[in-house]
């Protein structure tokens, strides 16, 4: 199964008021595993950014003026989710922004565009953490405090940093308990670090295996056992 971690960053909140995508962040994941394969782009928005969206994000005017246009990566992000489920934090957002531009683009090119929903299926982890965790909050960061997923890099958000954590969260949130529950209702975890994401790049954990004079030494201490004990030694 194929699935593609996504997080938009925009210009502001609603794309009826012209706000437009400024950067796309996909991760791959494949049967439940982060394969390394990224997609990462910065988009100029043909129009500003509002001030409060630059002090979530942190993505100014004058660092997208040399960016390509949507039109430029549709093809190239299209190419990486087709046929993917999207895990999306707050999904109807992200999908309406992607949406939109594609409507854009539709009306720039007169060509008929698949929507993104169209071509992905789409899980909205917001809702599934409603669903675990009722009553709760269910930003990403609460998400990750509960999970105890490492967020100490995310200062501002950012798409691919975003969907790297989210797709810790997802997996965590899916694949049943993932660490024994110490903590109290302080928040204070008896000792125990957060998860921390091994990197794709590290060397490959050292098996050391017996030599032939170990498993000798283990086959006579396994007839010795026997001897003494009267029973047959089962391991």
């Amino acid at each position: 199964m194929r699935q593609i971690v996504l997080d938009t960053e925009t210009t502001g909140l609603e794309p009826s008021q012209g706000h437009r995508i400024i950067e796309i962040g996909c991760v791959e994941l494949l049967d439940r595993k982060l394969t390394g394969n990224t997609f990462h782009q910065y988009i100029n928005p043909e129009r500003n950014v509002d001030d409060g969206a630059i002090e979530v994000h942190g993505i100014t005017n004058e660092f997208l003026t040399d960016k390509p246009f949507f039109a430029d990566i549709f093809d190239d992000f299209i190419e990486f989710v087709k046929g993917s489920e999207l895990v999306i934090h707050n999904a109807p957002f992200d999908v309406g922004f992607i949406n939109h531009e594609i409507k854009l683009l539709e009306n720039t090119s007169g060509q008929s565009i698949n929507m993104i929903d169209t071509s992905c299926t789409i899980l909205d982890t917001l809702k599934l953490a409603r669903e675990h965790h009722p009553g709760q909050k269910n930003n990403l960061d609460a998400l990750c405090r509960r999970y105890y997923i490492d967020n100490s890099n995310r200062q501002l958000h950012g798409a691919l940093l975003d969907s790297e954590i989210l797709a810790d969260v997802y997996l965590a949130m899916t694949g049943g308990q993932t660490s024994l529950s110490l903590d109290d209702a302080s928040g204070n975890t008896g000792g125990y670090e957060a998860i921390r994401r091994l990197k794709t790049t590290r060397s490959p954990l050292l098996v050391q295996t017996a030599s032939d004079d170990e498993l000798k030494a283990h086959e006579e201490f396994l007839t010795l056992l026997e001897k003494k004990s009267g029973n047959t030694v089962l391991w």
